[in-house]
């Protein structure tokens, strides 16, 4: 495989653990120590340190199942033992019995280690709806 397949393998990994709700795989996807961070699209979802991230993955757990992460737009820069991956994807969810399929993008941080390819780093985001196409910024609402 190529470095860019090794560092895409990573986000199958994650999708897989995530949607078979195994936190222990999860979190052997970041690296080891406390050195990760993490960034969701809650409100509350800034966090860095283990215990913290965790706690972040075990209440998306308990609120929700996801069933698919559907990748579309990426772009993997690789730098020696660093890794950017700027990626477009569509979760979908199982919420309170109602299916959902969520639209975010995200920023992952990865570092070369001994046992592969490790995240550092992983920030969600959702487009601003306020926002038209082909405009900066959002428009003002009244």
């Amino acid at each position: 495989m190529t470095e860019e397949q090794l560092v895409f393998a990573t986000l199958d990994e994650y999708a897989d653990a995530y949607c078979k709700k195994d936190l222990d795989r999860l979190m052997s996807i970041f690296v080891d120590g406390e050195g990760i961070s993490l960034i969701g699209t809650g409100g509350d979802e800034l966090c860095s340190g283990r215990d913290a991230v965790s706690a972040v993955f075990a209440r998306n757990f308990r609120d929700a199942t996801a069933t698919k992460f559907a990748w579309g737009w990426k772009d993997i820069a690789i730098h020696d033992a660093s890794a950017t991956v700027a990626i477009a994807l569509v979760i979908h969810l199982v919420v309170d019995g109602d299916t959902l399929m969520v639209p975010v993008r995200w920023t992952v941080s990865l570092v070369k280690t001994a046992a592969g390819w490790r995240w550092v780093h992983r920030h969600a985001s959702v487009a601003a709806s306020a926002q038209d196409e082909g405009s900066a910024y959002p428009k003002s609402r009244g």
